[in-house]
């Protein structure tokens, strides 16, 4: 699961600003704690979705909201990608650069001087508010979900996000099929496959919705313990 990113504010003397301040402060905080709180807490392992829906698309400029630890954004600039990767954790994109790092030394060990660089710009953001400078040949939102943050805002963003002939690929927990282990009670922090086409308008003329579905696969928790949960996945794209 991957999260959103914590933002830049501008301070004024308005106490609802201050106030959304210190909400925004608490779950960077709260992000941190988590991350802080094992070595590792996902499994370094690019989504499977992700995966099966990107390996056939052509590099380009990718984004990746909620980056986490990294494994998708170190999996995209793999295949060739230019990434921007997002988060609200300060410690999970810290240890994001560092497996970044270790997959390039991995890599030169390999390649020599032939090597290739870093291909990835870590960005600490808050996704409730924030708005990309550019549009992306690829827009990934992967399990953005957390009791802190309205999905609807920032995966309208991602959509906004993705250039003319570009891909948006959004996957979540489906609120009928939820992973037993976590905090997975509140069922508005997730979403259908036809919530997802209502919300964010992906429809023609504008956008070519290529997969819109459910799938069901084998998820491992924390301690171990497995269970059949269902992923929701789109994949569209935009038109003009």
């Amino acid at each position: 699961m991957t999260r959103q990113g914590e933002g830049h504010h501008h301070g004024t003397d308005d106490g609802g600003t201050r106030q959304e301040g210190r909400r925004q402060q608490s779950a960077a905080e709260a992000w941190d704690e988590k991350y802080g709180s094992k070595p590792q807490i996902w499994s370094g392992k690019p989504n499977p979705q992700l995966v099966r829906e990107g390996a056939g698309l052509r590099p380009g400029k990718a984004l990746d909201l909620g980056c986490g630890e990294g494994a998708d954004a170190i999996w995209l600039a793999q295949q060739g990608w230019t990434v921007t990767a997002v988060d609200i954790s300060a410690v999970a994109l810290e240890r994001a650069a560092r497996h970044e790092k270790d997959a390039l030394d991995r890599e030169s060990v390999h390649a020599g001087p032939d090597a290739i660089a870093s291909r990835i710009h870590w960005e600490q953001c808050d996704l409730d508010e924030w708005q990309p400078a550019e549009t992306y040949d690829l827009v990934s939102s992967q399990f953005l979900h957390g009791p802190q943050l309205v999905w609807q805002a920032p995966l309208r963003t991602a959509a906004a996000a993705v250039k003319p002939g570009g891909t948006l690929l959004i996957v979540g927990h489906h609120p009928h099929r939820l992973p037993p282990w976590g905090n997975h009670t509140a069922p508005e922090m997730f979403y259908t496959p036809a919530q997802l086409v209502q919300e964010l308008g992906i429809e023609s003329p504008g956008w070519q919705v290529e997969v819109n579905t459910t799938r069901d696969r084998v998820a491992n928790g924390p301690d171990g313990q497995e269970a059949v949960i269902a992923d929701t996945v789109l994949r569209a794209t935009r038109l003009a």
